[in-house]
């Protein structure tokens, strides 16, 4: 075993997410986790038989990265969640560069809550550009259309239906809401703060 799903249970009890919603949603999360492994099992033997040309190692090759960015992306959202949810703290310099970069909070929000409104299944996901140090609301098509190369996500919500509708219906602007509330913002600002500068 190549990965280990992560125990994501201390969110159970979070307002606005039944532990119904969160159970099935941990379940299908460690779904992702043991396709990864499996597929990633099935390539090596693959290689080793001399099949890496066939066209079934490439169709495996091509399903390894949507299984593997599924099991990525619910570890950095269920990452960036926590009970209450814990504030932005508006004096650190990620907050400074959201507001000024999109002219204020309000309007980052504003579009980040539309992008988790389009139409489809997918993710929201804040990126940094880690070369021009830009703050990005992308759509991510499933898993795995539509990532910024290079890009290093720091706030991830999930927008298939699995993450809100056992509690919300099709009501999915009341289940942004309810993500909004549960953001753990030092998360956040951690993985901003701590991520790299490069240059190409």
């Amino acid at each position: 075993m190549i990965y280990e799903a992560k125990n994501f249970e201390h969110l159970l009890g979070t307002p606005g997410f039944s532990d119904q919603l969160l159970k099935n949603h941990f379940s299908l999360y460690q779904g992702y986790v043991a396709n990864t492994n499996k597929f990633s099992e099935i390539l090596h033997q693959m290689l080793g038989e001399g099949k890496a040309g066939s066209p079934e190692y490439g169709e495996l090759k091509r399903r390894f990265g949507w299984e593997w960015n599924g099991m990525r992306l619910h570890e950095y959202y269920f990452g960036n969640m926590i009970k209450g949810g814990k504030e932005l703290d508006k004096g650190s310099a990620f907050f400074r560069q959201l507001a000024e970069q999109y002219e204020s909070y309000e309007n980052w929000e504003k579009d980040f809550k539309a992008t988790g409104g389009i139409r489809g299944i997918g993710w929201a996901v804040l990126y940094l550009d880690p070369i021009a140090g830009r703050l990005l609301n992308t759509w991510i098509n499933e898993h795995d259309v539509g990532h910024l190369a290079g890009g290093i996500p720091l706030l991830i919500m999930d927008v298939f239906e699995h993450a809100f509708m056992i509690d919300y219906g099709v009501k999915r602007a009341d289940y942004i809401e309810a993500f909004f509330r549960a953001i753990d913002w030092r998360v956040v600002v951690h993985r901003f703060s701590n991520a790299p500068r490069v240059t190409v």
